[in-house]
């Protein structure tokens, strides 16, 4: 029998999700069916219950569910416990994996698709959010030289800190502290892009060479990356390639079996 999954969040109609797992399962050679699934904002849990009921062997979760999904888990890898969010089950049974695979994707396209290696760097994530929350653990597991997590509020950017402390050294500011500083990596993993803002950075931010990455992607030059350019990034990336690997790391943990990705993203890039 084909082997059942899904992506369930409230909208979905816009997902990619189904493209990329249906490509992934023809060039892997994999027997499985992937949909999108419209869920409740009030019958999340009831939702899942059902395609479980259904024998789905897995599941994707999206906005704005990620952190019920943490709460119906009944097992959780460290990366999903350290998120404080899931975005993808593994069913076996009475048995429900909640997994976080958006860092493993961030780091992925970071380091493999663009080049870029973040060991020794200094990095500056920008939010405090779950976005941000998401992708701490495999970003201080790279091993950068610095972690600094700049938010307007600064006492949530303080929280997210200490609550990662043990895997690594991170600073808190918030965007004015950063007056001075210069980095190798920032990463904005705020709303800002959706509502075509920019946090109040100062200028000069960049260090030669820098990458300049929004986690946003469909958006085009959003103001950071514009910014970026304006003071001298050397490479602006969006959120596309990140999307691709996150689905590809869900892909692993369902199959065992790691796609390609590079051609999927330069073909989604084209479209």
């Amino acid at each position: 029998m084909t082997d059942q999954y899904a992506v369930f969040g409230n909208p979905i109609s816009h997902s990619k999700s189904p493209s990329i797992h249906a490509a992934f399962a023809r060039q892997t050679g994999e027997d499985l069916r992937y949909e999108a699934l419209l869920a409740p904002l009030d019958g999340f849990a009831a939702a899942v219950d059902a395609f479980r009921a259904s024998g789905a062997r897995g599941a994707n979760v999206t906005v704005p569910f990620k952190l019920e999904a943490f709460r119906y888990a009944n097992d959780l890898t460290e990366r999903a416990k350290r998120a404080q969010a899931v975005n993808t089950f593994k069913f076996d049974g009475g048995r429900v994996l909640g997994d976080n695979t958006d860092g493993a994707g961030l780091v992925r396209d970071i380091e493999l698709n663009l080049g870029c290696a973040i060991v020794g760097k200094d990095v500056l994530l920008m939010g405090a959010g779950g976005a941000a929350r998401g992708v701490l653990l495999p970003l201080l597991g790279c091993k950068p030289a610095s972690l600094t997590i700049a938010n307007r509020t600064l006492h949530k950017a303080n929280d997210l800190a200490q609550h990662f402390s043990e895997y690594g050294t991170t600073r808190a500011c918030d965007y004015a502290g950063l007056a001075g500083d210069r980095y190798d990596l920032i990463i904005n993993a705020t709303s800002s892009s959706l509502n075509d803002e920019l946090p109040p950075l100062p200028p000069r931010l960049f260090a030669p060479g820098a990458l300049a990455y929004d986690m946003m992607y469909g958006k085009g030059l959003t103001p950071f990356l514009s910014f970026a350019e304006a003071n001298h990034a050397q490479t602006l990336a969006d959120g596309l390639g990140m999307l691709v690997e996150q689905a590809a790391e869900a892909f692993y943990v369902w199959r065992g079996v790691r796609p390609e990705t590079q051609s999927l993203i330069e073909d989604l890039r084209k479209s």
